[in-house]
C-alpha cells in the first residue's frame, strides 16, 4: 500500500479526521512563514489527545519482503494484510537551528523532522533515523547528486521494504523545483523523474496533488508514499474533511 501524509494540519478536529480516515503520517509545519504555521504547545496538545484516545489509522500491514510500493522488480508490490495502527507524527521545518529542531520533537511527542529547507546532510545523520530531507530537484541529475549528498547508509533492495509502517520513515521526501520557495509553489513535481528515484528510495511524494489526480500520481510514480496539503483544504489551515477522505480513498484504491 502507498502510505499518505496529510500536513498542515493546524488543529485536533481536522487531525483526528484525517487519522480515521487512514492517514499514515501527520504532519505539522513549524516554518513561521507559512499561513500553516502551527505553536509547539498546540501540537503538543494534538497529538497528546491523539495519543490519549487511541485514535487509529487505517493502514497497510507488514510488507514482505522487497516488495513494498517502488520495488517494481517485485511481481508482488504490496502484502495484503490489512492492520491498524497509529499514524506517525511529523514536524516540518525550514532552516531552524538542530538544537530547535531536537527540542520540538520532544516536546511535542514527534516521531520525525521533514527538513524542507537548505538544511545540511549532517541535521539528517545528528537526528539519528528521526529525519528525512525534502528535495525540490529540477532534474533526475540534480536529484541523484542530492540524494548522494543526504543518504546515510546503503540500504539493500531486500530490506528496502521489510519494515513495520510504524517504524520506517521516508527516506526523501520529492516536491516541485522552484528556485526561491520551500513549498506550495502550485506546480506539479516532474513524475517521471519521481519515479525513476521511487525505484531506488522511499519518496514521498508532494507537489499539487489532489483527490482529482493522485491515483494518477499514485499509478505514474509508484511511491512509497504521497503528501498533501493545500490540496485538500477548505482554506489555508483548514482542512476539507470530504476531500481528506476522498484523496485517502483514492490513493488506497490504487496502490
Amino acid at each position: 500500500m502507498t502510505f499518505v501524509k496529510i500536513c498542515g494540519l493546524t488543529n485536533l478536529a481536522d487531525a483526528r479526521v484525517a487519522a480515521e480516515a487512514g492517514a499514515d503520517l501527520l504532519g505539522f509545519i513549524f516554518y513561521e512563514a507559512s499561513p500553516r504555521y502551527v505553536k509547539m504547545e498546540t501540537v503538543r496538545e494534538i497529538v497528546t489527545q491523539l495519543k490519549e484516545s487511541g485514535v487509529r489509522s487505517q493502514g497497510s500491514g507488514e510488507r514482505s519482503r522487497g516488495s513494498g510500493v517502488g520495488s517494481q522488480e517485485s511481481g508482488e508490490r504490496h502484502s495484503s494484510l490489512v492492520t491498524r495502527h497509529s499514524p506517525l507524527f511529523v514536524g516540518v521545518f525550514v532552516n531552524a537551528a538542530l538544537e530547535t529542531v531536537q527540542r520540538t520533537l520532544d516536546f511535542c511527542g514527534l516521531d520525525a523532522a521533514q527538513l524542507h529547507g537548505d538544511e545540511p546532510p549532517e541535521f539528517v545523520a545528528a537526528l539519528a533515523g528521526r529525519a528525512y530531507k525534502a528535495l525540490r530537484p529540477p532534474s533526475l541529475a540534480e536529484a541523484k547528486r542530492a540524494i548522494s549528498q543526504y543518504q546515510l547508509t546503503e540500504i539493500t533492495p531486500e530490506s528496502r521494504f521489510s519494515l513495520q509502517p510504524s517504524t520506517v520513515i521516508p527516506e526523501f521526501l520529492l516536491d516541485a523545483y522552484h528556485p526561491t520557495l520551500y513549498g506550495g509553489t502550485g506546480h506539479v513535481t516532474d513524475w517521471d523523474m519521481a519515479a525513476a528515484v521511487a525505484r531506488q528510495y522511499r519518496i514521498l511524494l508532494a507537489g499539487s496533488l489532489t483527490p482529482e489526480n493522485v491515483a494518477q500520481a499514485v499509478r505514474a510514480v509508484r511511491p512509497w508514499g504521497v503528501d498533501v496539503s493545500s490540496g485538500v483544504e477548505a482554506e489555508k489551515g483548514w482542512k476539507d474533511w470530504a476531500k481528506v477522505r476522498a484523496f485517502i480513498e483514492n490513493v488506497k484504491n490504487n496502490s
